[in-house]
Parts: structure tokens; sequence; C-alpha cells
């Protein structure tokens, strides 16, 4: 049966974890953000993603904790519990947390593939938003950008950068959160990624689009449209 791709978000403090599920589910078509903290758990979240591969043992806190955070504030995207604590009751403690699935470490990529297709089909993945400035026009929902009315190609991970950026509207977005929303890790490496990154976008949609603050991070100038861009 036909699975859509779906925007995963895979929350794991071991980054071997992370880039192993995060290659997989890309080759499935999957749009993958990583997160190592529940913090930048929640950027990634607030940018918008359809379901989240949730490890229990965090940095800062516990995953059953931020799976229940999730569902206090009525969000319904699926969430599958990915962890090495194996015992019932955790199990127990994690669905009622409100957690939809649950694979154990060591895991088959194959079944973690497959347990990933099954909830993208269940779950609300539809969403209208779009985000404008000036000549500018993202369509977030349908993945299409376009400037004074001429489309504008977009790659993956310049997405990534612009959905984080753009449920922070009017807010400074830290260049550590960033990198661990988008990247997972914040190593000189990504780093360098991200300016360049930055760079393309300001050559593709002008200069004020997005803001860099020293000492703050950045920030995406504009608001948010109808949800009817094209």
């Amino acid at each position: 049966m036909y699975a859509p791709c779906v925007r995963v978000l895979v929350v794991d403090d071991e980054e071997e974890v992370r880039s192993v599920v995060a290659r997989s589910l890309e080759r499935d078509g999957h749009a993958v953000l990583t997160a190592s903290t529940i913090e930048a758990a929640r950027v990634s979240v607030l940018a918008g993603v359809d379901l989240v591969v949730l490890d229990l043992g965090l940095p800062d806190g516990s995953g059953v904790e931020f799976c229940r955070e999730l569902r206090e504030r009525n969000l319904s995207l699926p969430i599958l519990i990915l962890t090495a604590r194996t015992q019932v009751d955790v199990r127990v403690q994690g669905l009622d947390a409100g957690a939809d699935d649950f694979v154990a470490k060591p895991f088959a990529i194959s079944e973690l593939r497959a347990r990933v297709r099954a909830l993208g089909r269940r779950g609300n993945i539809l969403r209208a938003f779009s985000h404008t400035h000036a000549d500018v026009v993202l369509d977030l929902a349908g993945r299409k950008a376009s400037r004074a009315g001429q489309a504008v190609p977009v790659t993956a991970r310049e997405w990534a950068i612009i959905e984080v950026l753009a449920n922070r509207v009017g807010r400074f977005t830290t260049k550590e959160a960033l990198l661990d929303a988008v990247w997972g890790d914040a190593s000189e490496r990504a780093g360098n990624s991200l300016e360049v990154l930055i760079a393309r976008l300001r050559k593709k949609f002008g200069p004020t689009l997005i803001e860099t603050l020293r000492g703050e991070g950045y920030s995406l100038r504009g608001g948010a449209g109808d949800g009817n861009a094209a």
C-alpha cells in the first residue's frame, strides 16, 4: 500500500542512530529532521513535522514527558518510541503518554521503515501554511516557492531551515538550535554548511528575507499567508 512522503523528526542522543535512521527514511522519500535534545526537538515541532521517532533517554529530559507535552498541546502527529529500555512498564508509560507505537533497540531498520510507513498513512499530514515577504511566497505545505511570480527551486535542507524559522517569526533562532534541529549536531562542519545555505537562500530570495543578529541568531521576515500560495 502506498505511504505518502512525510516530514519525520528523529530525536535521539546517539549520533549513529540518528544518522542510520535518517538515511534509511530519506531513501524512502521522506524529509527528515534530526535532534539530539528535547529543546531542539521543540524547535523542529514548531517548524511543522508529520511524525516523530522519539528516544526516551535524552540528555535534557524524559522522552515520555516530551510525548505527554506534545499531546497536552493537542498535537495529533504520530509518535513512534525508539528505545533500548524494553521493560513492560516503560512501554506502558510511553503508550499512556500518547505514543502510537514502540520499537525496541536493537532494531531491524526494515521494521522501523515499515512502522513509519504505517503511521504515515494513519497520521494527518495535511497543513495549509504559507509565508510571505515582499515578493517572496513560500508555500510550506506544498514545498513550493516563488519570487516575483517566478518559481524558485529549494532543496530539502533549505526547506528544513526555512520551516524552522517560519514558525518563529518575530523571534530569533540561535545558530546552535538551528544546527541541532536541521543537522542534529552543532559541529564546525555543520556550521559552515549552514552559513553556505543561508547565503544561498538570500541569493534566491533577496537579502532581507533572513535577518541575522550577531549573538542572537537568525529570523525570518514576513508573516503567515492564507495557505494558498503557488
